[in-house]
């Protein structure tokens, strides 16, 4: 479905264009996000992200900021279901006590300050690729979150892969700018 199609569809009727939309993309975002979370989430998280999804994409559709909408849904599924993976995944984690006295060596070894200044660190990388924007945030996170080649990326963004090395070296160097602005840098 174009840009040109879904603004048509929204003049007529945005009801229209939610349920085309479904229709379209219902099966494709699905399939992205149950594929992330079938190994921790149940049928009901699965369908919770896949709203999530719809929510998201509707807003940026409604709100003109779309070109592919195809590549769009895929982007926010990928982006929520890691979100939803990784909150699923902390819940399901069994809890130890740690006491001085029955573990010191781990009680040692734990430090909160470190691990808590790198979420941190993490939360503000993520949200600085987002913030570049598509398809380069995209390229980033397939790179080196999934360890993608650039040829399986371009597959995903449809481009060539030189298209991909190149936006992906710009994109590294803008992400750099924007990380030492925020105080991060290596």
């Amino acid at each position: 479905m174009t840009a040109m199609e879904l603004n048509d569809l929204m003049r007529r009727s945005p009801d229209e264009m939610y349920r085309a939309l479904l229709k379209e993309l219902g099966r494709y975002v699905y399939v992205i996000v149950f594929n992330k979370l079938r190994s921790c989430g149940t049928n009901e998280d699965i369908e919770e992200c896949v709203s999530d999804v719809f929510a998201e994409l509707f807003i940026a559709v409604e709100d003109g900021k779309v070109n592919d909408v195809r590549r769009m849904a895929a982007s926010i599924a990928q982006r929520r279901a890691v979100d939803h993976f990784r909150r699923l995944s902390a819940k399901g984690r069994d809890t130890v006590s740690v006491d001085d006295e029955e573990f010191p060596e781990m009680a040692d070894a734990f430090d909160v300050e470190g691990i808590s200044d790198s979420n941190e660190v993490r939360r503000i990388l993520l949200r600085e690729i987002n913030s570049l924007g598509e398809p380069d945030s995209t390229i980033l996170i397939q790179k080196f979150y999934y360890n993608k080649t650039s040829a399986e990326i371009a597959k995903t963004v449809r481009m060539t892969a030189s298209s991909v090395r190149s936006r992906c070296t710009r994109a590294m160097e803008r992400l750099k700018v924007s990380l030492t602005a925020v105080g991060i840098s290596r």
